[in-house]
């Protein structure tokens, strides 16, 4: 049997908080109830229990969160509250742990708002980089709103007061119920494909959350993001936040000030305008005072009071120039007529008939040098011919014959015999002499150191 593991508390109830924290449901959960037991923290952190008729929870908003609220919680007062559920593990109780927080009553609009929010912001139609810039001097005003309410009447007058030149054009739309928000997305539409205006005011005046819904709504949210013509949205009060007012280019906190951040104010114009005409009187003033003080130094230069002086050495410049010119083209023409000279030259020498001429007399050279090596290698191989037969003729056996010596071959006249051991007694010989040959046969022979007693060989070749 396996051994069983024992927790302790801690672990029991980190472990009740990690399989809480691990589910998704519990992540994100909407709860209505009511306030009790409410204490608002000097650290900033609000605690409280929420309740309903049939049970309870402790829950804990951190400073971080409550400091975004629209309201200050009080005790009693019913709220739907936006958090997730974990465990505190040292009292190992779980509680909610609220993020955000609105007052009972609005219900599903508020969860609506918020969902769409988080929807079209993760889409980045609130994104800084998709903000198109509001000009400064707009030619003409557009006014999207309804042709009753306040709203309308304190934009125009306060358009008109800033700028009567500006014209407005307005597109009357209900700002209210069901209708509201296509018509002002219809509005948004046409005014893009009229391109009549530069800048567009859509807005309304104050009221409740229901009554400013139409400018929370899908539709006019992405109209506005989808506009060429930039967008300043001017709904309900400084305190009231609508969708529209996320995505449009600028936001104003009420209609008035959208109608002030739209064009700038006449007066301030002109005293602009005012302002820099006294900047280029002064410039063209501080101008013509420097440029009169540079004609008064001009006039009292030298040059002005003896022109004939300043024009002296420009003269003399001018002739040292002149024969600077004139040497440098005597120059240049000797040059040119030397190379001409020499480009003749070679031209005359690069003639044909001057090089047909030229190589016949090398030619004859040749041949002259030619035959004189022959005739001088001729006597020479002559001179050496006479010599050499001389000496082959001095050495030639015919001559050693013709002084009474001859040539002893053996029968065939294949061998010379040179000695006598090359011959046996009987052998057959040929003697060959200056005037012809003899045919012998040996029949003695005596050796050239004969022995002291003088004998001979005989004719078997023993000595006698």
């Amino acid at each position: 049997m396996a051994e069983q593991r024992i927790l302790s508390i801690k672990e029991l109830n980190r472990y009740i908080r990690m399989k809480l924290e691990t589910d998704h449901v519990l992540q994100e959960v909407w709860i209505r109830g009511e306030i009790s037991n409410f204490t608002h923290h000097s650290s900033g952190h609000m605690y409280f229990t929420l309740k309903d008729a049939d049970s309870r929870i402790k829950a804990i908003m951190f400073a971080s969160h409550n400091q975004r609220l629209p309201f200050i919680p009080k005790e009693g007062a019913r709220v739907i509250a936006r958090g997730n559920v974990s465990v505190y593990e040292r009292d190992g109780q779980y509680q909610f742990y609220a993020t955000h927080m609105q007052p009972d009553g609005i219900g599903s609009l508020y969860l609506a708002y918020e969902q769409l929010k988080q929807k079209l912001d993760g889409e980045g139609l609130f994104a800084p980089e998709s903000k198109r810039p509001i000009p400064r001097f707009p030619k003409t005003i557009g006014v999207i709103t309804s042709p009753t309410g306040a709203a309308v009447r304190d934009i125009i007058i306060t358009l008109q007061r800033r700028h009567p030149a500006v014209p407005v054009i307005l597109y009357p739309v209900l700002v209210q119920g069901k209708q509201a928000g296509p018509m002002i997305a219809g509005a948004i539409e046409a005014m893009n494909r009229y391109k009549e205006v530069d800048v567009l005011i859509v807005g309304r005046g104050g009221g409740s959350l229901e009554e400013l819904w139409a400018f929370n709504e899908e539709v006019v949210a992405r109209a506005i993001h989808a506009s060429q013509i930039p967008i300043i949205s001017a709904v309900g009060h400084e305190t009231d936040y609508t969708i529209a007012d996320f995505v449009a280019d600028l936001r104003a906190a009420t209609p008035t000030a959208a109608a002030e951040l739209a064009v700038p104010h006449h007066a301030e114009l002109k005293q602009h305008l005012r302002h820099l005409e006294q900047r280029m009187e002064q410039a063209t003033r501080m101008r013509l005072r420097q440029r009169r003080e540079a004609l008064h130094r001009l006039q009292k230069s030298p040059a002005f009071a003896n022109p004939r002086k300043a024009l002296l050495q420009p003269a003399q410049r001018l002739d040292r120039l002149r024969e600077q010119l004139r040497f440098r083209m005597q120059n240049r023409q000797s040059r040119l007529a030397e190379r001409r000279t020499n480009l003749s030259g070679r031209l005359l020498r690069h003639n044909p008939q001057e090089q047909v001429t030229a190589a016949s007399k090398r030619k004859e050279h040749l041949q002259y040098r030619m035959l004189q090596s022959i005739q001088s290698t001729v006597k020479e191989r002559k001179h050496r011919l006479i010599s050499g037969m001389k000496q082959l003729d001095a050495l030639s056996p015919l001559k050693v014959m013709a002084r009474g010596f001859s040539l002893v071959y053996d029968e065939r006249e294949q061998r010379l015999i040179k000695s006598i051991a090359d011959v046996e007694l009987g052998d057959l010989v040929r003697i060959k002499m200056g005037d012809g040959r003899l045919d012998c046969q040996v029949w003695g022979m005596t050796g050239e150191e004969e022995t002291k007693d003088g004998g001979q060989y005989g004719k078997d070749g023993k000595r006698a």
